[in-house]
């Protein structure tokens, strides 16, 4: 069972924005606030890729290429989730985001106990 619960995705029209959230679930929260979270996605018939990774504290995030610019990742350890905001939405960015633990300087993840994600479409 996954440790995270992602939440917040829908359709929006491109250009459009969404937060997307994460949430600890029960016992998971103490090893939330010790671990670099990150966002990844994985669109239809593809690898899941790294968007976003955020360190411990805050301190340090990293991007992929493609959502530079548009996403901003952050958390609240107070209350075990972290964020993604989505911004300038486009076509491409439909995928289904997942939330996982998360290297910032390479967004790799070793990350196995994923949830159920959350769906983002992007259409007109």
């Amino acid at each position: 069972q996954s440790q995270f619960v992602e939440s917040g995705g829908g359709l929006v029209q491109p250009g459009g924005s969404l937060r997307l959230s994460c949430a600890a679930s029960g016992a998971s929260g103490p090893a939330f606030r010790f671990a670099n979270m990150g966002w990844f996605r994985q669109a239809p018939g593809k690898e899941r890729e790294g968007v976003s990774c955020i360190s411990v504290l805050g301190g340090s995030t990293n991007y992929a290429d493609s959502v530079k610019g548009r996403f901003t990742i952050s958390r609240d350890n107070a209350k075990n989730t972290v964020y993604l905001q989505m911004s300038s939405l486009k076509p491409e960015d439909t995928a289904i985001y997942y939330c996982g633990t998360c290297a910032v300087p390479t967004l790799a993840t070793a990350f196995r106990s994923w949830g159920q994600g959350t769906q983002v479409t992007v259409s007109s």
